[in-house]
């Protein structure tokens, strides 16, 4: 038998691949980074676009934080330099920018017809200011879920109305409640930065046919008055008040005559030809 023990040994190496690049995991990193620096640019071009460049500016200086809180290029003479959400929106532009301020450094009321820009322009910016349709608003989230504006032939209406969890007024009376109490003052600070005259009506819900004497009259009539006397209280001057009005529920918004919806109070900003 021949001897095969000088025979060479012969080895096989065989490469073992993981998986090649189309296979691999790595590319959907890149690409989802990508889809983030896209989404990042475009909400870049958005801001850009939906903003003024005072806002901008402002934008800015909020994140860096060597700007001090005084700082001149903030915007005008409002809370640390900044602008008030009324600032080019509803009276004439004065300076820098700001509310034009009286010694006492309150606004000075400023009638629609003397701004300069037309009655219905202005009353559209003032709805804004308040609603926040330009960024910011004098009411909360709160607050804001109880409040329906539009601007009519009349005036500016502001509508406060009832939810199934807040209410405007304590069942059956018009012992106001707290979110009315917040409500009125910043409808006052509102009122405050025109002198034009405010109308106050009141609305109720329709009471259940079982009731004899029905109180819709009295009850829409005393709660339009409650309110007027929560406006003067927070600093409503009492000649701007041209009429006070219980409408009961002859004027309902829900096709639903015991809906809360109709509970309500509107007060209106009159122009100045009302």
């Amino acid at each position: 038998m021949a001897d095969n023990s000088n025979a060479p040994v012969i080895i096989k190496r065989k490469k073992v691949v993981g998986g090649d690049g189309h296979h691999g995991g790595a590319w959907k990193i890149a690409y989802a980074d990508f889809v983030t620096a896209m989404m990042a640019f475009f909400l870049l071009m958005w801001l850009i676009n939906a903003t003024t460049e005072q806002q901008r500016l402002g934008i800015a200086e909020f994140f860096n934080p060597s700007v001090p809180l005084n700082k001149t290029s903030g915007g005008g003479s409002a809370m640390f330099g900044g602008d008030s959400v009324l600032t080019e929106r509803i009276l004439a532009h004065q300076g820098t920018g700001g509310l034009p301020t009286s010694i006492e450094g309150q606004p000075e009321p400023v009638e629609f017809e003397t701004a300069g820009k037309g009655e219905e322009d202005e009353l559209e910016r003032l709805r804004d200011g308040l609603i926040g349709g330009g960024g910011e608003s004098f009411l909360s989230d709160n607050l804001m879920k109880h409040v329906v504006t539009r601007v009519t032939d009349e005036g500016l209406v502001i509508e406060l109305f009832d939810s199934p969890n807040q209410r405007l007024f304590v069942e059956g009376t018009a012992q106001p409640m707290p979110l009315l109490l917040d409500l009125a003052e910043v409808l006052v600070e509102v009122a405050g930065y025109v002198s034009n005259d405010v109308a106050i009506e009141g609305h109720v819900r329709s009471e259940p046919v079982t009731v004899r004497n029905t109180q819709t009259w009295s009850m829409s009539s005393i709660r339009a008055d409650a309110m007027r006397q929560l406006m003067e209280t927070f600093g409503l001057e009492k000649e701007r008040v041209a009429r006070v009005t219980g409408h009961a529920d002859r004027e309902m918004v829900s096709n639903i005559p015991r809906d809360l919806r109709n509970n309500r109070i509107e007060i209106i900003l009159l122009r100045s030809d009302q």
